[in-house]
């Protein structure tokens, strides 16, 4: 799920990104075109409900390709993107546009 807030100048926007953990993996990362795919850069938070959650500034008027990445290595799509796009590995991306 994506929750999006733009700054006043509508220049940049705060996007939270959030993963509902269905899998019941311990730790969560947001990676994707925002971060050089790093899977360090954007660490999520574990909320009470066992979902995670990590809020990324990004610049407005243009999409991002990302995936959450559970546990280190499990790689999967938010549920509910923008948008998929295809990837090198025959898989999707979710997109987010702002």
């Amino acid at each position: 799920m994506l929750k999006k807030n733009y700054t006043r100048t509508k220049q940049k926007c705060r996007v939270t990104f959030k993963y509902p953990n269905e899998e019941q993996a311990e730790s969560a990362v947001v990676a994707g075109d925002f971060n050089n795919w790093s899977l360090e850069a954007n660490p999520m938070k574990r909320l009470k409900d066992g979902s995670f959650s990590a809020t990324i500034s990004l610049e407005a008027g243009r999409s991002y390709g990302y995936r959450y990445v559970l546990d280190g290595n499990v790689w999967v799509n938010d549920p509910e993107p923008d948008g998929f796009v295809a990837n090198e590995y025959g898989e999707e991306n979710s997109v987010v546009t702002v």
